[in-house]
């Protein structure tokens, strides 16, 4: 069953920022209606790359100085990765920054985007993946764990698994926050499992 997004509560969001980090960067967590359901579109990173590879994230990317503002960031990102027409992305508001492991402070951005032919960049994106609401609300796709982290101390990590795909790290943090504002969905109180801090992570 479909599920009705409150994308007003986006908008009327006041989001956290990030100072202090060494680098900044911003994302769009595009909002997509596709066969008459909707979806959040993702990217799979490729597998050749630095940081991140193989894992699925929102399109977007690190500002360069001739960004005028970290919005501009997001959608020249998304237009380069996956070929996003950024002349009809309908920006609804942000999200909370966050702080990731590799030092970047990270601005995301909600914006409905129209459905139309994706055109992956293959040197940096393997795959444009689109899950559907109702999946990455379905408690059964949900797990999580507890563990202590180097820099950040005791952290909860969030895993959506969802047609085969796992959403994690800092974008499965992004996607709790948006789900938790625009549905009824919110993650169990208790975690799935306590893990060292070495362990490996599930994925």
């Amino acid at each position: 069953m479909d599920v009705d997004l409150a994308l007003e509560a986006v908008a009327a969001h006041d989001p956290a920022v990030v100072t202090g980090e060494e680098r900044e960067a911003a994302v769009i967590v595009p909002v997509v209606e596709y066969e008459g359901r909707v979806h959040l579109l993702f990217i799979k990173r490729a597998d050749h790359l630095g940081e991140h590879a193989g894992q699925m994230s929102f399109p977007g990317g690190g500002r360069e100085p001739s960004d005028p503002d970290l919005l501009a960031t997001a959608l020249r990102e998304a237009s380069e990765e996956v070929g996003m027409d950024t002349d009809r992305v309908e920006v609804l508001g942000r999200l909370d920054d966050i702080s990731t492991v590799t030092r970047y402070a990270v601005r995301p951005f909600v914006a409905r985007v129209p459905q139309q032919e994706w055109v992956p960049d293959e040197r940096e994106v393997a795959e444009v993946v689109l899950l559907p609401i109702d999946g990455l609300t379905d408690l059964a796709n949900y797990e999580s764990e507890r563990r202590d982290h180097p820099h950040y101390g005791e952290i909860r990590l969030h895993f959506f698994r969802v047609n085969g795909y796992t959403v994690w790290g800092a974008t499965g943090r992004m996607l709790v926050q948006f789900l938790e504002l625009t549905t009824d969905w919110s993650p169990p109180e208790e975690v799935d499992r306590v893990v060292d801090p070495d362990a490996d992570y599930p994925v």
